[in-house]
């Protein structure tokens, strides 16, 4: 497994499965350094990990996705353990993401040490919870 900052060269992946972000966004993201991609030993695109600064100072992970059929080979671990050290060595000392209270994420990231740090309730979704993790 290979981790490594995603280039212009992945646009087409990231555009075919991170229908989350306009086109401009996701292609400012990647030259930005924003976007962390796990390969698989072929060099084949499995996993990536999107992130940006909550209240411009705190880093967030706005998407950590892996394949379908590729889950559970520890992409997603090496892909927030990547990140967190570069946030680490970048100075940062506590990161941020968010899971809806109706996903298994939730349990994903309890797992690698984030703590719950309260939720957002939207209208019609369900309770998004924030969680923290000091570094």
């Amino acid at each position: 497994m290979n981790i490594r900052t995603a280039g212009p060269g992945d646009l087409p992946f990231l555009l075919e499965n991170d229908r989350h972000p306009r086109f401009s966004a996701l292609e400012a993201a990647v030259g930005d350094g924003r976007i962390l991609l796990a390969e698989d030993s072929a060099g084949q695109p499995v996993g990536w990990l999107r992130w940006n600064l909550f209240w411009d100072e705190i880093p967030f992970i706005n998407m950590l996705f892996v394949l379908d059929g590729k889950r559970g080979g520890g992409a997603g671990s090496r892909l927030v353990s990547e990140w967190e050290a570069a946030m680490r060595a970048e100075g940062y000392s506590l990161v941020m993401t968010s899971t809806l209270s109706n996903e298994t994420a939730q349990h994903f990231y309890r797992k690698l040490g984030y703590t719950d740090a309260g939720g957002l309730l939207l209208e019609g979704e369900p309770l998004e919870l924030v969680l923290v993790k000091k570094l």
